[in-house]
């Protein structure tokens, strides 16, 4: 890790509007410029709000995965804006239905998006971190990383896939300076898709019985600033009130 006001960029691929925004607003406020991307919607309200707060950030609007996507946008911001130094993979696919119910495509397009795009996005960096010899690359799992339950086996399928994933990128690539990890987020978090669907949950916690975004995005900030010779590969998150 740079010092602070020489470092580069952190990359969260999947900034939605809540844990990939946190995320970004953390790195953002330690110097780096944080590159927000999401297949579509709005990325302008987490660029607006980092740099108001003085940090540097830029919006791209891209598919993860689609390979030549994926290898023009590294290769765009290493050009425009600086070395990736942080990648944050947080595409979710969170999706329900029963085994009866999944289709083909569904099962697929969940796979492509939990699996599949974090392949594509840490093989990139990797390429990059590889001949710098230093980087952090950081997969965002769930519940369903490490256990499948009912009405959830694409989800599992493609979270099991990605912690397969990350496992395999960290004993390859920890030699080579570059630290890997895996965030299993085993709990439910404060946004308001959370809110809207799962209000009885709600109800039945107290304040702080439901993990907050920006709690969240301290546990990525502490993995990167670990020692090398104390990296963490694995770490759970889950509040009190949790049962597992």
């Amino acid at each position: 890790m740079n010092d602070k006001g020489s470092r580069g960029v952190a990359l969260v691929v999947g900034a939605g509007d809540f844990l990939g925004a946190a995320i970004a607003t953390r790195f953002a406020r330690e110097g780096y410029h944080a590159v927000v991307t999401r297949r579509r919607g709005d990325l302008d309200g987490v660029v607006a709000s980092i740099t108001a707060d003085g940090g540097a950030a830029t919006a791209i609007h891209t598919d993860a995965r689609d390979e030549d996507e994926v290898e023009a946008l590294f290769a765009r911001i290493e050009k425009e804006i600086g070395p990736v130094e942080v990648l944050v993979f947080n595409v979710g696919g969170n999706v329900r239905f029963s085994i009866l119910e999944t289709t083909a495509r569904v099962y697929r397009k969940v796979w492509e998006m939990c699996a599949f795009a974090g392949f594509l996005n840490g093989r990139e960096a990797a390429r990059r971190m590889a001949g710098r010899g230093s980087g952090t690359i950081l997969f965002t799992g769930a519940t369903a990383s490490v256990r499948g339950s009912s009405g959830f086996s694409a989800f599992a399928g493609g979270k099991h896939a990605l912690r397969a994933l990350a496992q395999s990128m960290s004993r390859e690539l920890g030699p080579q300076g570059i630290h890997v990890g895996h965030v299993v987020i085993d709990g439910i978090i404060d946004t308001k898709w959370t809110r809207e669907n799962f209000p009885d949950l709600f109800a039945a916690r107290p304040p702080d019985g439901v993990m907050q975004p920006e709690q969240i995005a301290e546990i990525y900030w502490h993995l990167h600033c670990q020692p090398r010779a104390a990296w963490t590969f694995e770490t759970d998150v889950r509040p009190y009130t949790e049962p597992w």
